[in-house]
């Protein structure tokens, strides 16, 4: 670490005053029931610091130490006060429980720390053998930082045309930095907004996985468009919806999905894409599988 660069928790009490920040802008004094005198003399958009220890029912000196990321022991009630306070959902509650747990000393450099990328550890044989089980639906396995750690055959026929090189693959990467990723995926600014929070809430969780920090400054760097969404603080749980594609192949898709938890100590998920059955969709996706089944053979039938 650099003489310039932030110390992991000064870097986590930065995270804890920007989020704060950003949910306090979203609410207006209005909405949260408070009286708005000399409201056009105000320089912040949003609550004031003072106004949200109103809410949460705390001084305002405590307040702006909490916002700090200098307030430790925390209660529970408090927690709940400011969630209601800046009407946080449960990812975002969740979010700043991680944030406040780093920040007080009670989180610690885990195992990832100073892991270089690709260090992501082989995928079992025995989900190998499950993703290969399931032929007729396309499945991803994902780390939490968003790396492709495995594909079933239709699985990598349905991303060939943003997966096309054979090497390892960051959806985030594919989501920005790829100009094929605004084609392929019809609906690109809900897919942005969804991957920003999903990095988001993952360093959260887990600040001091230097991969993970790697790969938020190469895209903050390359892509304007990650920038400006990675300001906002979104946070999300995002473990099912729908993903709508456009395939050179066979068209559009409107494709629902689950995402599974897998394997808890390296958190990966298992994404599988689920079309409703005698859908255009299901049609579709019958024909590239058929596309795939062929191309695979024809490969095999050439080594």
């Amino acid at each position: 670490m650099t003489s310039t660069e932030p110390r992991p928790r000064d870097a986590v009490r930065a995270e804890i005053r920007e989020f704060l920040s950003s949910r306090r802008a979203k609410i207006t004094p209005e909405q949260a029931g408070l009286p708005t005198y000399g409201a056009n003399r105000r320089r912040v958009p949003g609550l004031r610091r003072e106004e949200a220890a109103l809410l949460v029912g705390v001084s305002p000196q405590y307040y702006i130490r909490l916002e700090r990321g200098d307030a430790i022991g925390i209660s529970p009630s408090v927690i709940d006060g400011i969630a209601h306070a800046l009407r946080l959902d449960e990812a975002e509650r969740t979010h700043l429980l991680d944030l406040l747990r780093t920040a007080g000393g009670s989180a610690s450099p885990g195992p990832s720390r100073g892991r270089r990328p690709g260090a992501t550890r082989p995928l079992r044989p025995t989900l190998h053998r499950l993703l290969d089980s399931m032929p007729d639906v396309p499945a991803v396995v994902l780390s939490a930082r968003l790396d492709v750690v495995s594909m079933n055959p239709l699985g990598r026929a349905l991303f060939s045309p943003v997966q096309d090189d054979g090497s390892q693959v960051n959806n985030a990467r594919m989501v920005f930095l790829d100009p094929r990723a605004t084609a392929f995926f019809r609906e690109w600014d809900m897919v942005a907004n969804d991957t920003v929070a999903l990095l988001r809430a993952e360093v959260g969780r887990n600040p001091y996985d230097r991969d993970l920090s790697d790969l938020v400054g190469e895209l903050s760097t390359r892509s304007e468009d990650f920038r400006v969404r990675w300001a906002a603080h979104d946070v999300r749980i995002h473990n099912t919806g729908v993903k709508k594609i456009h395939h050179e192949l066979v068209g559009d898709l409107d494709l629902p999905f689950e995402s599974l938890p897998i394997d808890a100590e390296s958190n990966l998920s298992l994404v599988a894409y689920l079309p409703e059955p005698g859908s255009a969709t299901a049609g579709a996706l019958a024909l590239l599988a058929s596309w795939a089944a062929s191309s695979h053979q024809t490969a095999s039938d050439q080594t």
